[in-house]
């Protein structure tokens, strides 16, 4: 019975026990793994290392958890590692970057940057799997480096960001960041990559804050920022929604509350390339884009850092809808310029460019308030607004436009024409004028004679009105002077006496 026992139990092997053997003769170098696995120390690659530690891990954990098991030494390079254990190495530099290194520590710096830069190059080659752990690798460490609060702006609280007179200021930071921008673009813009599980983790969230990062100083760091939030833009459909509120909230933050934002030039250079992607008939929601966010847009003081940009949004919209020309040209007039001769040149500059896409239905609308602005422009005292206005004239379309309403702009105009010849201090401005004027009797002769009549009665009447005033007011200062200086003062009251006995 004993016998049948021992017999049962497992006996060593041969080959083990020479293993064990060679194991115990060997030097203190050659630790012993068990189950006939050896690793040498001493000598021996680390590629055949990590081979041994994976395949013991395979041989001793289950497949469910081999992947927790297999993590790779952060500071290998690619090349030291082999092809299946390149993706958990991508992963572990990712992890390690999310560390934050204080600007005391040049040496962690430095292995930081150099680690940024193997993974720039990684992505770029292609080599890159994005698995689902990988994409929420990157993008934690995206967040933990890119993701900030901005130090408190010390400029003027007049200006909206940068002005032609200041000099923009650059992030000491930046060559940090900008590898782990690029390392986001190449992300982003990867050819393989699922859009499905990407958006689980660039979501509402990380949009967001990527959009306050446009409020960044740097100019570098927006036009990164414009690249790729263009590229998330049009490969994430399912986000353009958000994205489009996102940006349109901090419009109406910066035009109802602070009118102050370094990069609204940014984003609507995004969105001149979106508009122009819209889908015939617009939406109900891209008009109110336009109504609600664009046009106040014109409002700060701000307007000529992203002028152009908005300029060509505008336009946009008016290519796409030509029905919209009349709304633009309103949400003009309404925030038309009074004392800023510059805002006034743009904004004139803008309306020629709206008046050239403009059909003669909408042009009808609004001609009658349109011109009676064109009327003061004409007589401004600055020699450029006056002179920019004229110079519509120049224009073909809107000569045209003219010719065929004269019969309603004329007589708006006419009497600042006049003016203007008589009264002008410009030369170039008076030349202009004259211009014009032979414009107008070349296209109807008999109409700048009628207006030409008609300004001359009402001059007459004006200067009959004024010189009736001023014999009434010879009258009454010739009566205030023939009475007696006494009668200029009040005669007192006697107290009548009370008859109630208090």
């Amino acid at each position: 019975m004993l016998k049948q026992i021992l017999s049962k139990l497992p006996r060593k092997s041969p080959k083990s026990d020479s293993l064990d053997s060679a194991g115990s003769d060997s030097g203190s170098n050659t630790p012993n793994l068990g189950n006939g696995f050896q690793c040498t120390i001493g000598g021996s690659s680390l590629t055949s290392k990590l081979n041994v530690v994976k395949r013991v891990s395979s041989a001793v954990f289950p497949s469910s958890i081999a992947a927790g098991a297999e993590a790779v030494e952060p500071h290998l390079s690619f090349k030291e590692v082999s092809n299946p254990q390149k993706h958990n190495l991508f992963i572990s530099k990712l992890n390690l970057c999310c560390e934050f290194i204080d600007s005391s520590d040049p040496v962690k710096q430095d292995l930081k940057r150099e680690t940024l830069i193997e993974l720039v190059d990684f992505v770029s080659s292609g080599s890159a799997k994005f698995s689902e752990p990988a994409i929420s690798a990157l993008c934690k460490m995206c967040a933990m480096n890119l993701f900030r609060v901005f130090p408190p702006k010390y400029r003027s609280n007049f200006t909206g960001g940068e002005t032609d007179d200041e000099e923009p200021l650059f992030d000491p930071a930046w060559s940090h960041l900008q590898i782990v921008y690029d390392l986001l673009v190449r992300f982003i813009s990867y050819s393989s990559l699922d859009i499905k599980v990407a958006k689980k983790h660039v979501d509402h969230s990380f949009i967001v804050k990527l959009l306050d990062l446009f409020d960044s100083e740097d100019p570098r760091e927006r036009d990164c920022l414009k690249t790729i939030l263009h590229r998330i833009y049009g490969k994430f459909m399912v986000h353009r929604p958000f994205i489009r509120k996102a940006v349109s909230n901090i419009i109406y933050r910066f035009v109802f509350e602070t009118e102050r934002h370094n990069g609204i030039s940014e984003l609507l250079e995004i969105f001149g390339s979106v508009i122009s992607g819209f889908a015939l008939p617009l939406k109900e929601e891209h008009k109110i884009f336009l109504w609600r966010a664009l046009i106040p847009l014109h409002k700060p003081k701000s307007v000529g850092i992203y002028h152009q940009q908005l300029t060509y949004c505008v336009v946009q919209f008016i290519d796409k809808d030509p029905k919209l020309a009349s709304t633009v040209i309103k949400g003009l007039l309404k925030y038309w310029p009074v004392t800023n001769s510059q805002k006034e040149l743009m904004f004139l500059s803008e309306l020629e460019e709206v008046l050239e896409m403009t059909s003669m239905d909408e042009f009808q609308k609004v001609m009658v308030p349109l011109f009676r602005r064109i009327r003061c422009c004409l007589n401004s005292s600055h020699y450029q607004v006056a002179e920019r206005s004229h110079l519509l004239w120049n224009n073909e379309h809107i000569l045209n436009l003219i010719a065929h309403n004269r019969q309603v702009i004329l007589p708006l105009v006419f009497p600042a024409i006049e003016r203007n010849t008589q009264n002008h201090w410009n030369q170039a401005v008076l030349n202009l004028t004259l211009n014009v004027k032979k414009m107008f009797s070349d296209m109807d002769e008999e109409l700048v004679l009628a207006c030409q009549c008609k300004l001359e009665e009402e001059d007459i009447r004006s200067s009959a009105a004024a010189e009736k005033r001023r014999l009434t007011w010879e009258r009454l200062e010739t009566a205030a002077g023939v009475q007696p200086v006494a009668c200029n003062f009040l005669a007192p009251i006697k107290t009548a006496a009370c008859p109630v006995v208090c």
